[in-house]
Order: structure tokens, then C-alpha cells, then sequence
């Protein structure tokens, strides 16, 4: 009991929104779309659901060619970022709603409806309208309908941007409980990795349209395939370094050099790209392997407990994101420290040839 995607694409008016995708969602699973703005994942979304139908490829539900259904056909339900309730109606009457469309008798929908606002917390709002509830009351009205309908596939493209930072978090942590009570296809679309990783489930990192990796998510995040993919799944974005390994050395430049352990060791002499992420760099040195790269800063963001670095280092702009309030002055060269256990090594063409050693050892 799956939805497959084979080989689906989108293109519109000349404009490739989904390059040839083959993926499969199996029931009772969360799957995470993670992208930046205009990847793909809502063209995705809208194609899963029956929205859009696609340029070429094939749709599947359960075994069955469904590529060319109605959305109304289908047991689909959407939530999306603009929480959409219906102001007129109660609580009771906008998670009523799709059912009474559905013809579903008096009984059926009373309790359907306030078993659905138990999950959901809501059953004390029953008799309010939307716009007498909180942002994030407002959006779980706007999950409930949805899951009331006891949907085969339930996509939601990023239902917390709009939200505040509280209400997000309440959310978020909500979210893998509702799932997992409801026992559908779950696809959640969002831009950030921290998201993502919270979630848990599996998921799908897109860039351009594509879909660059698919897998369970710590997986993911902690071996990723390519440059791209540890690209997306990396906030701010991973920093990248030009190195050459020769013989039981990595050369980061001139006089900086580290020794070729562990998966390191088998690679072939020649030129790579070593990816490491912002937290990984330090102020000072935390072992004593680390290497202490030179840069320039340009600003600091602080963030309360926590201090962004902006800086560059020949030629290349880095951020780097270490703990505490740190006064630095912008323009002036500092030094950072970085363990090489934390370095993801790729060849010329991006592919991942060694994920960081305590990426194999989580």
C-alpha cells in the first residue's frame, strides 16, 4: 500500500518544474520535502495530489494508475501555508464540513468530528469561530478538517511559516503525535533542516526541481550524496574548502595539512572539496587535531545565546555559528578552528567519497 511516483516531470510553458522523478511513499509514513524556494516541493505536492497532472510519468495509489484522476476523486487531503478556515462556520461546523460533502450521516460525523478535536486538542473550541482562536488553533481547525476525512494522503506545504516562533515549536512537536494516530501518508513540505530533523520520518532534499536524496532522515543529514543535497540539508549552508590528498595527507593549502584516516586512507591521490558545517567551526581549538584556518570577518549576527560569523577565507565566504555572545571587530582577521573528524570529503563532480568519521560512527 504505496504511492509511487515513476519517472513523473512537470514542465510548464517551457519551464521544467519537476525533472524526472521516481519515488515511493509507503503507508504510515512521515516524508519530509525539503527544499528552498522554488524546488519543486509544492509542484511536487500538487502532482502527488492530483492538482497538476504530469508532463510525462505515472502516479500510482496503491497499485492502480490514478495519474489522470480527479483531486476530488481521491482520498487526498492538503493543508496549506495560508491556513484556510471557513469564518462564518464554529470549529464544530469547518471539521464537519468535508464530511457532510462526503453525504456521511449525523452519528458518523459527530463522532468522527470529536475525536478528531481530541487528537488535536480543539475539543474545548468547538462552539468558536476561527477568528475567535490563537494563530496555532487556527491551523490545527484547519488540520482537523483535513484529517477528518480520514485521508489516504495527507501533504502540508510548510502549514507553520506563517506562525510565531512559540506556535511553531508547539506544533512541531504535536505533529509526529497526529501522525502517527492517524496511520496515513503523511508528506510534509518545508525550507528548513532543523524542521526536518525534528520530524523524523524520511526525507526527499530537492534542488532545481530534482530530487537529490531519499532516505530516513538522520541518514540523510549525516551522509549525504552529494555537495548539493549536504547543501540543503545544512542551515546556514554547508562551507566548502578545496583540498589534495597526497599519499597519508589532506592539504588545505600550503602549510595546512591533516592526516588520511579511516575512509580517507583508500581514496586516490588528486583534488577534492571538503564540506563542513557552520557548527563545527570553533573560536579555539577543541582537540588536538584541529586545524586553525585564517579569515577575514565581515559581521556577526547574535542571536542570544549563540553567535553567527560571517567570514572569508581566500576568496571563499563562509559562516560559521559558535556558542556565546562574542564582541568582534568586522575587518579583522581571526583564527577558527576546525576538526577534521567533522569534514565530508567530495570528488571534482560533487559525489560524496567520505563522510565525516563521526558521521560513520553515529
Amino acid at each position: 500500500m504505496a504511492l509511487e511516483l515513476q519517472s513523473v516531470s512537470r514542465v510548464v510553458k517551457g519551464q521544467v518544474h519537476i525533472q524526472p522523478t521516481t519515488l515511493t511513499l509507503e503507508k504510515g509514513t512521515m516524508n519530509v520535502l525539503l527544499g528552498p524556494t522554488l524546488s519543486g516541493k509544492t509542484s511536487l505536492m500538487r502532482v502527488m495530489a492530483g492538482l497538476d497532472v504530469p508532463t510525462s510519468g505515472k502516479v500510482m495509489w496503491h497499485g492502480q494508475d490514478v495519474t489522470g484522476q480527479r483531486v476530488q476523486d481521491r482520498k487526498v487531503a492538503m493543508v496549506y501555508q495560508q491556513f484556510i478556515n471557513y469564518p462564518a462556520m464554529s470549529v464544530y461546523d469547518n471539521i464537519a464540513s468535508p464530511l457532510r460533502l462526503m453525504g456521511k450521516s449525523a452519528a458518523e460525523i459527530d463522532r468522527a468530528v470529536k475525536s478528531t478535536a481530541e487528537m488535536l486538542k480543539l475539543t474545548p473550541m468547538l462552539g468558536r469561530k476561527p477568528l475567535e482562536l490563537s494563530g496555532g488553533q487556527q491551523q490545527r481547525c484547519a488540520l482537523a478538517r483535513a484529517l477528518v476525512k480520514e485521508a489516504g494522503l495527507v501533504l502540508l506545504d510548510e502549514p507553520l511559516a506563517n506562525l510565531d516562533y512559540k506556535l511553531r515549536e508547539e506544533l512541531r512537536a504535536e505533529i509526529p503525535r497526529i501522525f502517527e494516530a492517524s496511520g496515513a501518508i503523511f508528506v510534509y513540505a518545508t525550507t528548513e533542516p532543523e524542521e526536518a530533523l525534528l520530524l523524523g520520518g524520511n526525507t526527499a532534499t530537492l534542488w532545481e526541481g530534482r530530487v537529490t536524496q531519499f532516505g530516513p532522515t538522520t541518514q540523510v543529514y549525516r551522509k549525504p550524496a552529494d555537495a548539493t543535497t549536504a547543501r540543503v540539508f545544512s542551515d546556514p549552508p554547508m562551507n566548502f574548502i578545496d583540498c589534495r590528498k597526497v599519499g597519508g595527507r589532506i592539504s588545505f593549502g600550503d602549510a595546512l595539512t591533516a592526516p588520511a584516516e579511516g575512509a580517507l586512507a583508500g581514496l586516490p591521490d588528486g583534488a577534492y572539496r571538503a564540506g563542513f558545517r557552520a557548527n563545527h567551526l570553533h573560536l579555539n581549538a577543541h582537540s588536538g587535531t584541529a586545524l586553525e584556518l585564517t579569515c577575514t570577518l565581515g559581521v556577526t549576527e547574535i542571536t542570544g545565546s549563540e553567535t553567527f560569523l560571517h567570514l572569508t577565507h581566500d576568496g571563499q565566504r563562509w559562516v560559521g555559528l559558535v556558542h556565546g555572545v562574542h564582541d568582534l571587530t568586522p575587518g579583522a582577521n581571526i583564527s577558527v578552528w576546525l576538526d577534521p573528524a567533522h569534514v565530508y570529503l567530495f570528488d571534482p563532480a560533487g559525489q560524496l567519497v567520505a563522510p565525516a568519521p563521526y558521521a560513520e560512527a553515529a
